[in-house]
């Protein structure tokens, strides 16, 4: 692999450093980006893009995401989503709070990537469409994985398409 560099940089020149990272023990600290189309089996076991399996060497976090995908994170960070979710000055005693923390870490599964850089994404996060599919869209957020039916990332896709059109969001983006 190539050279360390810092996070954020050369990411995209030439296809190098498609893993961005600190330093060479530190693959936790990535820029997925991309859209890659995979095949699932009956079991329900996705190949990860070969370039960020080594991303996952030490696992990941699957969890439900609000608009119908499923959020792959590697432990790095599914734990500072948790701090930038959870880490308010209330901790859990006020009920806004405690009902964050359910819905952001209830469907929650740690996985891990088999020999053929696979992870078996759990039955509770698989819906009827899900399940039904040979084939998942996964598209990278930055600092995370978007798991997607072929159907349900074309209506999304048509969705982002309104929202540039109309000229924006209708909210901030924070919804858990």
């Amino acid at each position: 692999m190539g050279r360390s560099v810092p996070f954020g940089s050369d990411v995209g020149r030439n296809g190098r450093n498609s893993l961005p990272q600190r330093n060479s023990r530190d693959v936790g600290l990535v820029y997925f980006f991309g859209t890659f189309e995979h095949s699932i089996d009956e079991r329900g076991r996705l190949a990860i893009p070969a370039r960020y399996r080594r991303a996952f060497v030490d696992g990941g976090v699957l969890r439900d995401g609000p608009e119908g995908c499923i959020e792959l994170y590697t432990e790095e960070a599914f734990n500072e989503e948790i701090q930038r979710r959870l880490g308010s000055a209330s901790g859990n005693r006020s009920l806004s709070s405690r009902r964050t923390r359910r819905s952001f870490m209830h469907n929650a599964f740690s996985v891990e990537l088999d020999r053929q850089g696979r992870v078996l994404i759990p039955q509770q996060l698989r819906d009827d469409e899900t399940a039904a599919e040979t084939r998942m869209v996964i598209v990278g957020c930055g600092d995370y994985l978007e798991l997607w039916t072929p159907d349900a990332w074309a209506r999304e896709l048509d969705e982002v398409g309104e929202d540039d059109a109309d000229g924006g969001d209708e909210g901030d983006g924070t919804e858990a």
